[in-house]
C-alpha cells in the first residue's frame, strides 16, 4: 500500500509536521510495511514557514520584530538564493494576543515590513508572502511605515485608528526602499478590502470588531484608500490578511493561491501519482475547507491523479454530499472517535489513534 499523507495545522494542538507524522506513527501500526509520502502542507497562514523550510533549500534568518500590539516577538525568514519567503502571522499573527488582550483598532502590521526590510537586506530580488490568520486589520499601513511611508494628521504604525484623520499619505520612500523586488502574495482570500465584502466585514468578527465597530473601522481604511490608492482597494486579495494584500498589491505583488504554491514546492502532484489513497486533514473540517484552504487543494490534487482522497479532523461540520462534491471519500473525527476531552488532551495520540482506524479500512 501507497499513501500520500498531507495534512495542514489543526490549530491550537499541531503543526502540519506534527499531524503528518502523527497520522503516520497511527497507519504503521496496522500497515508496517506500507510505502509512505509525507507532505505537510500550509495555505500562506501559520505554519508557512514550518513547511516550507523541510523542502526548500535555504537557509532561516532569525529576525525580532514589532508584534500586532507593539510587543517584541521573534520570527524568521526562509533566505533561498535571491527569494525570500516569509510567514505574515510571525509578526500580526492573532495567536500573538491573548484574547483577553486584543485591541483590533490597534493592531499594526509593522513588523511585515521589518520583516521585508530583513529579507532585502539580506540580498532577496523576490519575496514571497504567506497570508493569513491575521489579528490586524490595519490595510497594510503598518508595513508601509516601516518600509519609510509617512503620513500627515494620522499614524501608519497607529493600527486602523491611526488612519481615522488622516489628511495625506507618501508612498515613495517606501517604493523607494523596495525598488525591483518582486512580491509574490499567497492567499487563499479573494475579497476586496473594502464594503460588505471586504476584510472589515467579513474577517473583522474574528479579530475582535464588533458589529457596532465595523462601519467606522471600514472607514478608516476606505479614507487611507482614497490616499494611497483606491482601485487597488477594489482588487481580488486586497482584503486577505486585514488588508495586508491591500499593501502588497501598491508595492506591486502578484497574487496566488497559497495552497497552489505549497503544492508546486513540496511536489505534491508527483507525490499524489505514486501513491493509492491520499490523507489531508485538520482542526475543524467544516464549509470554510472548500475554498482556496488545505482539503480542497489537496483533494483536487488527488482527484487529478484519481486517487481517493480522505480527511481526518478534530471535528467533522460538513455532510457527505458537500464531501464529495470537494472530491473528499470520507472523513473521519477524532472527537466522535475519542471523545472531545481526550482530542484535546492527547492531540498526537488522538490522531494517530485514528489513523489506525482509517488504516483498517483503506488498506489493501
Amino acid at each position: 500500500m501507497r499513501v500520500l499523507i498531507a495534512p495542514d495545522k489543526f490549530a491550537g494542538t499541531l503543526t502540519a509536521v506534527e499531524a503528518a507524522a502523527a497520522i503516520e506513527e497511527g497507519w504503521r501500526r496496522r500497515d508496517p510495511g506500507a510505502e509512505v509520502l509525507v507532505a505537510p502542507m500550509a495555505d500562506g497562514g501559520p505554519g508557512f514557514i514550518d513547511v516550507l523550510s523541510a523542502v526548500v533549500d535555504g537557509t532561516l534568518l532569525a529576525v525580532t520584530v514589532r508584534g500586532p500590539l507593539g510587543v517584541e516577538t521573534p520570527a524568521t525568514v526562509l533566505v533561498a538564493g535571491e527569494t525570500a519567503y516569509i510567514e505574515t502571522a510571525q509578526a500580526c499573527g492573532l495567536h500573538l494576543v491573548e484574547p483577553a488582550d486584543r485591541r483590533p483598532e490597534a493592531g499594526t502590521t509593522y513588523g511585515v515590513g521589518q520583516l521585508i526590510a530583513a529579507a532585502v537586506d539580506a540580498g532577496a530580488k523576490r519575496i514571497i508572502l504567506g497570508l493569513g490568520g491575521s489579528g490586524t486589520n490595519d490595510a497594510g499601513a503598518g508595513l508601509l511605515a516601516a518600509l519609510g511611508a509617512t503620513a500627515v494628521d494620522g499614524d501608519l504604525a497607529a493600527g486602523a485608528a491611526g488612519l481615522a484623520e488622516l489628511t495625506a499619505v507618501d508612498l515613495e520612500p517606501a517604493l523607494t526602499r523596495v525598488a525591483g523586488i518582486e512580491f509574490v502574495a499567497a492567499s487563499d482570500v479573494e475579497n476586496p478590502m473594502l464594503g460588505l465584502r471586504g476584510a472589515t466585514n467579513i474577517f473583522g468578527t474574528q479579530k475582535g470588531i464588533t458589529d457596532e465597530r465595523k462601519p467606522a473601522v471600514d472607514g478608516y481604511l476606505t479614507k487611507f484608500a482614497e490616499l494611497a490608492g483606491r482601485k487597488t482597494a477594489d482588487q481580488k486579495g486586497a482584503g486577505a490578511a486585514g488588508g495586508l494584500g491591500y499593501a502588497l498589491l501598491l508595492l506591486g505583488a502578484e497574487r496566488v493561491s497559497g495552497i497552489d504554491l505549497v503544492a508546486e514546492l513540496t511536489g505534491l502532484k508527483e507525490k499524489a501519482a505514486r501513491v493509492d489513497l491520499v490523507i489531508s486533514g485538520e482542526g475543524a473540517f467544516d464549509f470554510q475547507s472548500r475554498d482556496g484552504k488545505v482539503i480542497a487543494g489537496v483533494a483536487k490534487v488527488a482527484n487529478d491523479a484519481m486517487r481517493p482522497c480522505v480527511v481526518l479532523a478534530g471535528k467533522v461540520q460538513i455532510g457527505s454530499r458537500e464531501m464529495r462534491t470537494m472530491g473528499v471519500e470520507s472523513a473521519y473525527s477524532l472527537v466522535d472517535a475519542v471523545g472531545e476531552e481526550q482530542a484535546f488532551a492527547d492531540p498526537h495520540g488522538s490522531l494517530a489513534t485514528v489513523a489506525e482506524r482509517v488504516a483498517k479500512t483503506w488498506a489493501r
